[in-house]
């Protein structure tokens, strides 16, 4: 389990500034980017133990978090 948040650019360093780019000019982008910075920022506080919840709802936010990103890496290659 990593400590370190998950950031976009981490993620895709390649696409730095197609995300940069996009979060400018895409409001769809910019949205999912939010999204996923505010559950990215979740997800690392319970990982961390600032925040507790379930099992199922640590799975739960995970899932999510990797539904985000594969939305915004399809956005991303386009």
């Amino acid at each position: 389990m990593s400590h370190v948040p998950h950031e976009l650019r981490d993620d895709f360093p390649e696409f730095e500034d197609r995300i940069h780019a996009l979060k400018e000019d895409d409001a769809h982008f910019r949205n999912l980017s939010e999204k996923y910075h505010t559950l990215n920022r979740e997800i690392h506080r319970i990982e961390v133990g600032e925040e507790h919840v379930s099992q199922f709802q640590e799975e739960d936010l995970r899932k999510q978090r990797m539904r985000l990103k594969d939305e915004i890496y399809g956005m991303l290659k386009a």
